[in-house]
């Protein structure tokens, strides 16, 4: 639905999602990607479900997000490779969006997060938008999410390296935050610490380092498939434990059975045996007999 605004006696058409580009034609820059949008939304999807009981709330992935009218259009966005908006429909118009348009939504992310596939000399440029209009240059990505957009948490993630930058919009600037004891970057709006973590994921066997998401004790959160083998080895190690305590009933049966015989040679009566063992005098008896 296109979205009209007066100005100066005059109606300008502003268009929504529907009816702007989802793409610029680049190709995704390498297969690091995919897998680690998927790590990142797989497993902070309960969290967000426990924040918004509602359901009103949307992630996106490569995505992009219009603050501005360009021609061509798409030059009007910025395409984060993760981010989190709050407060927001999953569904517009019963449709799935195709970008998130600022002056359609009004609701900034509270997290966009830039995978480096260089050194991040882009995802830092603050290059501001032309005073004059004569744009020669784009604006800088670092630029339009923190005076445009103005996105609370800010990532970028270097893939060669490892290494992970976080910066929090503080009085319209951002700063670089610190990491904690534990080596990661408190969001505390999200309740989740940020960080790096080394292991394998999918086919790659190989380790790898991946950003995830902990809480604020420090512990892991899981992707759904990370929790159904964790149920998976709890499971087993409950049948393992029911077998163990089965056999040593079994034992301890046992034990007391061969036990009988060898009490009653020593001139107990059965009376006796069964006090000392706990059975019954029909077990005790039962045993005498078959003995």
């Amino acid at each position: 639905m296109t979205q009209s605004l007066e100005r100066k006696g005059l109606t300008i058409s502003l268009p929504d999602h529907t009816q702007l580009p989802e793409s610029n034609g680049e190709f995704v820059k390498n297969f690091h990607e995919h897998p680690q949008s998927i790590i990142l939304t797989d497993s902070i999807e309960p969290v967000l479900q426990k924040i918004h009981p509602d359901k009103q709330y949307a992630i996106g992935q490569d995505s992009g997000i219009y603050w501005r009218i360009t021609e061509p259009l798409e030059r009007g966005a910025e395409a984060p490779d993760w981010f989190y908006v709050p407060g927001v429909p999953p569904l517009l118009d019963g449709k799935l969006r195709r970008s998130y348009v600022l002056w359609q939504e009004h609701l900034a992310p509270l997290i966009a997060l830039e995978f480096a596939s260089g050194n991040g000399d882009e995802e830092r440029d603050s290059t501001p938008l032309s005073a004059t209009g004569e744009e020669k240059t784009k604006p800088g990505k670092f630029w339009v999410y923190e005076q445009i957009i103005r996105i609370p948490y800010y990532g970028i993630y270097i893939f060669d390296t490892g290494e992970l930058e976080v910066y929090h919009l503080v009085n319209g600037k951002y700063h670089q935050m610190k990491t904690n004891e534990r080596g990661h970057y408190p969001i505390e709006q999200l309740g989740v610490e940020l960080g790096v973590w080394e292991g394998s994921y999918q086919n790659l066997n190989q380790n790898h380092l991946w950003l995830r998401w902990w809480d604020t004790e420090g512990n892991l959160l899981l992707m759904g498939s990370e929790r159904a083998e964790q149920e998976k080895q709890r499971a087993e190690q409950e049948k393992q434990r029911a077998e163990q305590e089965k056999q040593r009933a079994e034992q301890a049966e046992r034990s007391q059975r061969e036990a009988i015989p060898k009490l009653l040679a020593m001139g107990l009566t059965v009376e006796q045996v069964s006090s000392a063992l706990g059975l019954s005098i029909e077990e005790v008896e039962n045993e005498e007999f078959r003995i």
